[in-house]
């Protein structure tokens, strides 16, 4: 028998790079403020830190998010207004600042989205990251009533959209930093 799409690993690895005309620090300063993130994701609207010192290793970010219907619209996703949490696993003012999304147990799972900063000559490159090593909760009830064609065509639309998403960002976050 061999293994379902969604039993491979890394079930995601993507990842986009932009430069910035600022130095690595201004960029940090304002990625690792996640309570602006509805300024330059296609989904989070913002949300609040619900625990911990905010953006610290270990802090818990509450998120708000919207997705609207159209969204790989045959698959059976959340639509609307939906809310997650993430800790924050890796935070290094001007390098890297990650965040792993939570089970509803509070457990990290393996869905790790994060930003690296990297110096340039002319301000620094932002390179913005999502992996997730295998299924988490919400995967595993999209996938449930998906036979193999359906689950591989989600798995690729998923990741088209995930592509999409950081491009995205990494564009709105360029215009929020340069103006």
């Amino acid at each position: 028998m061999t293994l379902s799409i969604v039993e491979k690993s890394p079930l995601f690895d993507l990842r986009g790079q932009i430069p910035v005309n600022a130095d690595p620090g201004q960029v940090y300063a304002v990625v690792s403020d996640l309570t602006r993130s509805s300024e330059w994701s296609p989904e989070c609207r913002g949300g609040e830190w619900i625990s911990g010192e905010p953006a610290a290793v270990g802090a818990v970010f509450r998120g708000e998010n919207l997705r609207s219907e159209d969204v790989v619209g045959w698959a059976p996703l959340v639509r609307g207004t939906w809310y997650t949490e993430a800790r924050i696993i890796a935070a290094e003012p001007g390098r890297t600042f990650q965040w792993a999304m939570l089970t509803h147990a509070g457990e990290n799972q393996s869905s790790v989205w994060g930003f690296d900063l990297e110096p340039a000559a002319r301000g620094c490159v932002l390179v913005h990251h999502f992996r997730m090593e295998r299924p988490t909760e919400g995967i595993y009830k999209i996938v449930a009533d998906l036979d193999e064609d359906e689950r591989e065509r989600f798995i690729r639309e998923w990741s088209e959209k995930l592509a999409q998403d950081i491009a995205w960002t990494l564009g709105r976050i360029k215009s929020v930093i340069e103006g």
